[in-house]
């Protein structure tokens, strides 16, 4: 007989009954939200490209989609508007019948249970696609706060249970703050993308949301791929300026990033898995080339593994259905 060590560690591998047992990270229904992108106009119902299996949706076809949604257990969505008309300073973004305003209403009369996420930003309601007021040439930041406290203000007092300044402006979190407890909202919470990347992989959601820039980039705004340490102080800032939880995006590329917030802070952490990774997925496995579920889920445990608590997947209905 072979001298094995006593230590086997395929022992707890044997069988799937026994890897579930000690199976150390887990992802759950319950861990994920589900992005939905808003038309203006009626029985709109326009597949993205980009993003097989996705759709605009107009406001009267939301209650059939929240109520498959809430069926599946999943447990917020987080909301992104396509207007009809667009201008300097996205006034569409903050109007109280605004195509966000009037679909909030719409999801919370259908499920009221359902939580209502929306993200704040102009660049789907600019019509230079920027995420903020441009003056010569450039995003003014400090004249954009007022518009996106405007903006949060009024998804608020529609019923959103939480707003996500999603623009990258410094200060945006207090001006925010600051406007929700001035008005009597102090318990609409803030998820803030304190971590946003200027990624290339953003480039399916554009064409989603029709909301490319006109001119430039947005790397002025948005963080440098190569930088970690400077993820950990805008973390630390949107916090400190009353973030009730906090986003690092993309995802899948940024996992170290994710597990140094972690490391670091005890917020509620998501993460983005955003419309690049979704695209390279659904492309392979149209053309048969990997296993979609597995890939999907392995996807998603890697994301929690890393310290996400809270995952914002375009494969949330999907993965609930294979978890």
């Amino acid at each position: 007989m072979r001298n094995y060590p006593q230590l086997r560690l395929r022992r707890l591998r044997r069988s799937e009954a026994l890897r579930a047992l000690v199976r150390e990270t887990r992802v759950d229904v319950g861990d994920l939200i589900y992005p939905l992108f808003v038309v203006e106009g009626r029985q709109i119902k326009q597949e993205i490209n980009s993003m097989p299996g996705l759709y605009r949706l107009s406001n009267d076809l939301l209650p059939k989609e929240v109520e498959e949604i809430a069926k599946l257990g999943i447990p917020a969505v987080i909301l992104f508007g396509i207007p009809e008309e667009k201008d300097e300073t996205g006034s569409s973004a903050y109007h109280t019948k605004g195509v966000i305003q009037q679909a909030i209403r719409t999801i919370k009369k259908v499920t009221p249970g359902l939580l209502v996420i929306t993200d704040v930003c102009l660049c789907e309601y600019t019509s230079h696609g920027h995420c903020g007021v441009v003056a010569d040439g450039a995003v003014d930041n400090d004249e954009t706060l007022e518009l996106l406290a405007k903006t949060a203000l009024s998804h608020a007092e529609a019923g959103a249970d939480i707003v996500a300044p999603s623009d990258m402006m410094d200060g945006r979190v207090k001006a925010i703050r600051q406007a929700l407890d001035a008005h009597g909202l102090q318990n609409i919470a803030i998820l803030a993308y304190a971590a946003k990347y200027a990624s290339a992989f953003y480039g399916p959601f554009r064409e989603a949301a029709e909301s490319a820039p006109q001119f430039g980039d947005r790397r002025s705004y948005q963080m440098d791929p190569s930088n970690w340490r400077e993820a950990l102080r805008e973390v630390e800032q949107d916090i400190a300026e009353g973030a009730d939880m906090v986003m690092v995006k993309p995802a899948l590329p940024y996992l170290d990033v994710i597990r140094k917030v972690r490391d670091t802070f005890n917020h509620p952490l998501a993460a983005y898995s955003v419309s690049g990774e979704y695209a390279m997925v659904k492309a392979a496995a149209q053309q048969g080339w990997l296993d979609e579920k597995g890939i999907v889920l392995e996807m998603l445990t890697s994301i929690k593994r890393a310290g996400a608590d809270i995952i914002i997947t375009y494969y949330a209905k999907e993965a609930a259905r294979w978890l």
